[in-house]
């Protein structure tokens, strides 16, 4: 049973809350920065509030936007949020966590551009005029996670004592191999040059949460690989991807979703110290972020933590339907470390627009927090997942000076999440309950499967 529940009354509480543990959470009255507008690579972003990307798993089997797609992102583009980062995209069949999961494709290429379509047609402010939001594609590779016929079909590039017993994988089980991944580049740049076709202004190479780019960066005792091993070797998929894609595609702006501490013990995770278990070390994300920059990257997305191993780090939540992974620390002690690790990634590279996450649980003093965010200069945008499945118009009441709606918020019930991992389509149980609250019953009697 979690102790560590949200449970504030109100604002004063909270801030009493923060003084007690002692740590740096910055809050403000003045919330108006999260209206002002940022441009990157010369495309105006209209305001400073970002949905992050969350797996719907209702695509079509081909790959293609389902209807139930399509629903979620018309509510996130008349919610006014100024980006709209789009789920994890496939970028080929095996790389899929599941029969459901977007996969952009030659076949299924009209219906992201009609996705990024109705995007732009129906995205509107707080003021109810038409807007034009960021418009990011994440491209992804499941990696350990994949799953394309809805039962685990592992493609890993080491071995991990936690996560392979976690997921029950066998310490001899095949590794990807260096040509298989010097075929995938190819696919993630046709996969770029169809996005942009579809009118995406950016990509994401999604390189965190345990999937395979950001496995390969956590790849210490892989030996034999030119992608693997040294600091070099482990960053040299990514980098070399960027360069590909940057001649190939010329115009798209490249970004990418990266990890920047795994909460796993060394040499297994990534921005861990090597001398201190798994506490943060942030010398080579930050070396990495250094090279992202010389490669002409403008913008990154923070991500912290595998949600199948710990999901807490990223993802403070009040319940979960398994209730069986919770940290004893208390969330805002988690969301102030992650706040300290942001910190430390924005103040060493000021010229780097940066999106925070870990927001969600704040709820209702969520827009305090993250204006204070940026007036010190921890971060460009604030990053929203489960928030918005919940309430997707919470940057509109943000914006338009209204309070958060306590009955349109987030709980942090963690059933959004149990939905994925139960094979069905994500949606919030809660506040959408018509729709997903069948869906989620449905997966929990077929499927009940433990964790978040």
């Amino acid at each position: 049973m979690n102790k560590n529940t949200f449970s504030f009354h109100n604002y004063e509480e909270f801030k009493s809350k923060i003084n007690e543990f002692e740590i740096d959470i910055p809050l403000t009255d003045d919330i108006s920065i999260l209206k002002s507008e940022i441009k990157i690579e010369n495309t105006a972003i209209p305001n400073r509030l970002c949905i992050q990307p969350m797996e719907g798993c209702d695509s079509e089997l081909d790959g293609s936007p389902g209807p139930l797609t399509f629903r979620k992102y018309e509510r996130f583009a008349k919610g006014g949020s100024g980006i709209i980062w789009v789920e994890a995209t496939a970028v080929e069949t095996g790389g899929k966590a599941g029969p459901r999961q977007l996969h952009i494709n030659k076949k299924s290429a009209p219906n992201f551009k009609k996705l990024a379509e109705i995007i732009k047609k129906k995205s509107q402010n707080y003021k109810g005029k038409k807007q034009n939001p960021f418009l990011v594609l994440q491209l992804t590779h499941s990696g350990r996670y994949s799953k394309p016929k809805g039962k685990p079909m592992p493609i890993i590039f080491h071995h991990s004592p936690y996560l392979d017993t976690l997921h029950k994988i066998d310490s001899n089980y095949p590794l990807i191999t260096d040509s298989e991944l010097d075929e995938l580049q190819g696919k993630y740049i046709v996969a770029a040059k169809l996005a942009q076709k579809c009118g995406y202004n950016a990509i994401d190479i999604k390189s965190c949460h345990g999937y395979l780019l950001h496995e390969i960066l956590t790849a210490h005792t892989r030996q034999g690989s030119k992608y693997g091993g040294s600091f070099e070797n482990r960053t040299r998929f990514l980098t070399e991807l960027i360069k590909k894609i940057k001649k190939e595609v010329p115009g798209i702006i490249i970004t990418t979703r990266v990890n920047i501490y795994d909460a796993i013990p060394f040499p297994y995770g990534w921005g861990v110290s090597k001398k201190r278990s798994c506490e943060p070390d942030l010398k080579e994300p930050l070396a990495l972020i250094q090279i992202l920059k010389k490669l002409g990257i403008k913008i990154i997305n923070i991500a912290i933590g595998n949600p199948y191993y710990n999901p807490h780090i990223e993802r403070p939540y009040d319940s979960s339907p398994s209730e069986k992974i919770y940290n004893e620390r208390h969330p805002l002690e988690i969301i102030a470390q992650n706040i300290k690790l942001t910190t430390e990634i924005a103040h060493k590279n000021p010229e780097l627009a940066v999106i925070n996450t870990s927001m969600t649980w704040l709820r209702e003093f969520l827009p305090n927090v993250a204006a204070g965010m940026i007036k010190k200069g921890i971060c460009h945008f604030v990053g929203l997942g489960r928030m918005a499945i919940a309430y997707p118009d919470f940057a509109n009441d943000i914006l338009s000076d209204r309070k958060l709606d306590a009955k349109k918020i987030c709980i942090t019930c963690s059933s959004c999440s149990q939905i994925m991992r139960d094979g069905g389509k994500v949606g919030c149980v809660i506040r959408d309950a018509k729709i997903y609250g069948p869906i989620f019953k449905k997966c929990r009697k077929a499927s009940p499967v433990d964790g978040v």
